[in-house]
């Protein structure tokens, strides 16, 4: 027994031990901190790894993997895009959908890629065909503008496998020519379209450091205001009309370009949701686009095309607002930067890559050069005789040494033992085919093209301006300006919108509305955006919004449409309460909240209207004078008395007013007689 006793007092005890006895102590974080932790490092990955271009190449990463994977198949041929897709996928750490997504954007707005196939519409908003469907391949302007890999950083890939160039060395302000959008954490990208031939001369303007203007152009064509484009920054707009013109028939209008960001069938509908709630007047609308834009609207018979297109802008997509926000990754962090500070950083960096392609190229010729010299010297001189009875590796290079000793300042640089170990490798058949007047032409041929380089690197920006230059004359033609550069006012919403409806009141139960037809009494015309004003036989007034029902209360005194632009003069007498004197006033509205409840009086329970008329103008109302009839009362002898109601000033609709008797008034009339 004692023997089991202790076998279960040493379990006990090893039970006791810590599980984790010999690991390292585990370090407390509250979870908040981890929290922040995980959600900075899940911000910043999106935003330098996903959805914001950089300054250099204005490439996303997803879209400099794409170009890069096309230059590696480029043969002149087309690749199918699946093709593609799926090569990029050594150096894209997501889906092939994405690959794919972007890559046809990069397509549709035909300037990196030569496409072939179904590549999809922006004006129509037609999606492409499957990536096994379509072909790509690079076209001369990428070619031409987008590759260097002399001069390019490279960086391993996601896997360690491949290499993929940290920002391709684009010679040409590609971000601003092709736009970008992107919805990052707590950051957003829009980056809109520019013209290429404006960008090629806002390059040279900004290397020659004068000044330039740059705004938005957009393969969709459309008007645009851009007065308030705050060259990209955010707090910027800009608006983007469609161009409606007259069409064919009489009550026809035709639609030709349609604003940025919108689709025929994105316009079409904005079109058919305004005449469903009676903003505008449209009887059908009809889409003929192809290669151009041609929407057709058919008006119903009574709408003119002059007053259809102000409400077309104010009610449908045929105008939009577009809000830009420039920015971009530098140094590895996003930065905010206006469209003519990125217009000047590209075109030093277009300077920057080809003073390094010079460079090399220099260095190149000044090799080839020295190589031509040395071998003309060797071959010359027969210095390959000398080693001819050479046994061993030294006393050949020693003898190659001591013939080329005596030359070597005919050289621009020391010989070194890889350059006399290159002489070796020269052929025999080489040799004995050598012509010295064709070297000597070959070595004049080289420096030509050095001293060439040489003038380039000297004079930089004139050789930068050129290179700008040669892009507009190579490429600028059929890229001209699409989008009309233009200012106009924003239609107001109010002005325009038919009035369509008809207001009913139903003055027994105290309802107005659009939609009390078989209850109510047609009142007037309106429209949906419209507010109504009604006064009520207790001294109040309220503005509400034309609704299919709304209360008014019963019997109203007035009910009309409430315009801002007009200030009419009301006249108003009242009873202050059930047995207070009575008091008239003329006023204005002035301002007004929708669906508040003003008294006219002085709030008392019982308050009465005896007289209530409406005037457009002040002068319109003073010409009236009004008769007060009494009710008959003890020692009371004229039960009549005239009133100048013209005599009263004009205020506000808080004013208390003016006393006009304190016995009880039986009724108010228009003294006819008075007022002639």
């Amino acid at each position: 027994m004692a023997k089991k006793a202790s076998k279960s007092s040493k379990k006990s005890a090893a039970d006791k031990r810590p599980i984790f006895a010999n690991t390292a102590p585990i370090e407390i974080k509250p979870i908040d901190d981890l929290y922040g932790d995980w959600f900075l490092d899940y911000a910043s990955y999106v935003i330098l790894e996903r959805a914001v271009p950089h300054i250099h190449d204005g490439f996303k990463p997803v879209q400099r993997r794409i170009l890069h994977s096309m230059e590696e198949l480029e043969d002149g041929r087309y690749n199918k895009v699946a093709n593609v897709v799926g090569h990029t996928m050594k150096y894209h750490p997501h889906g092939d959908a994405s690959i794919g997504d972007a890559m046809v954007q990069i397509g549709q707005k035909d300037l990196l890629i030569d496409t072939q196939g179904n590549w999809g519409n922006i004006l129509t908003g037609d999606n492409a065909a499957a990536p096994r469907y379509i072909e790509a391949r690079l076209s001369k302007f990428a070619l031409d503008v987008t590759f260097s890999p002399k001069v390019t950083h490279w960086a391993a890939s996601y896997d360690g496998r491949n290499k993929e160039p940290v920002t391709l060395p684009v010679k040409f302000p590609l971000l601003l020519a092709q736009g970008v959008e992107g919805i990052a954490v707590g950051l957003s990208c829009r980056i809109l379209p520019h013209n290429f031939i404006e960008l090629c001369d806002a390059s040279i303007a900004a290397l020659r450091k004068e000044d330039f203007e740059l705004l938005p152009d957009f393969l969709q064509g459309g008007i645009m205001d851009a007065a308030d484009y705050n060259d990209g920054l955010r707090g910027g707009r800009i608006r983007v009309r469609a161009r409606i013109e007259s069409g064919d028939k009489k009550n026809q209008l035709r639609i030709t370009e349609i604003p940025f960001g919108t689709t025929t069938g994105s316009l079409m509908d904005s079109i058919v949701a305004a005449n469903e709630k009676g903003k505008i007047k449209v009887q059908r609308v009809e889409d003929n686009t192809a290669a151009e834009v041609e929407i057709l609207i058919h008006l119903p018979s009574g709408i003119e095309p002059d007053q259809a297109i102000p409400a077309l802008y104010a009610f449908t997509d045929c105008e939009v607002s577009v809000a830009p926000n420039t920015v971009v990754i530098q140094d590895n962090k996003p930065r905010f930067i206006g469209v003519k500070d990125l217009v000047r950083e590209s075109a030093l960096h277009t300077k920057g890559i080809l003073q390094a392609e010079l460079e090399i190229r220099l260095g190149e010729l000044e090799e080839k050069w020295h190589f031509s010299s040395l071998e003309k010297i060797f071959i010359q001189n027969r210095i390959y005789r000398d080693i001819e009875e050479c046994e061993t590796w030294e006393a050949v290079m020693a003898a190659i040494w001591k013939g080329l000793k005596p030359h070597l300042k005919k050289l621009k640089r020391p010989v070194t033992d890889d350059d006399v170990a290159r002489l070796t490798e020269i052929r025999i058949k080489r040799i004995s085919k050598y012509n010295a007047f064709e070297a000597d032409e070959h070595i004049r041929s080289l420096e030509k093209d050095i001293a060439e380089v040489n003038k380039h690197l000297k004079q930089l920006t004139r050789y930068t301006i050129a290179h700008f230059e040669r892009l507009k004359k190579t490429y600028g033609t059929g890229r001209e300006r699409r989008t009309e550069i233009s200012s106009f006012d924003r239609v107001a919403a109010a002005e325009v919108i038919m009035a369509t409806e008809t207001l009913y009141l139903n003055a027994k139960e105290g309802f107005a509305g659009t939609g009390l037809k078989r209850d109510g009494e047609a009142l007037f015309k309106c429209s949906p955006l419209d507010d109504v004003i009604y006064f009520t036989q207790d001294g109040t007034v309220s503005v509400s919004k034309v609704a299919p029902k709304f209360h008014v209360g019963k019997n109203p005194l007035h009910v009309a449409l409430f315009r801002k632009d007009s200030d009419p003069v009301y006249s108003l007498i009242y009873r202050d309460g059930r047995l207070g004197r009575t008091f008239a006033k003329r006023f204005r509205m002035g301002g007004i909240t929708r669906d508040k409840v003003y008294d006219l009086g002085q709030g008392k329970a019982g308050t009465r209207v005896l007289y209530f008329a409406v005037h457009e103008t002040e002068e319109e109302s003073d010409a009236q004078m009004l008769a007060v009839h009494l009710k008959p009362a003890l020692y009371l002898r004229n039960l009549s008395l005239s009133f100048p109601m013209a005599a009263l000033a004009v205020k506000t609709r808080t004013s208390k007013g003016n006393i006009v008797t304190k016995h009880a008034v039986d009724r108010i009339v228009r003294d006819r007689k008075a007022s002639e």
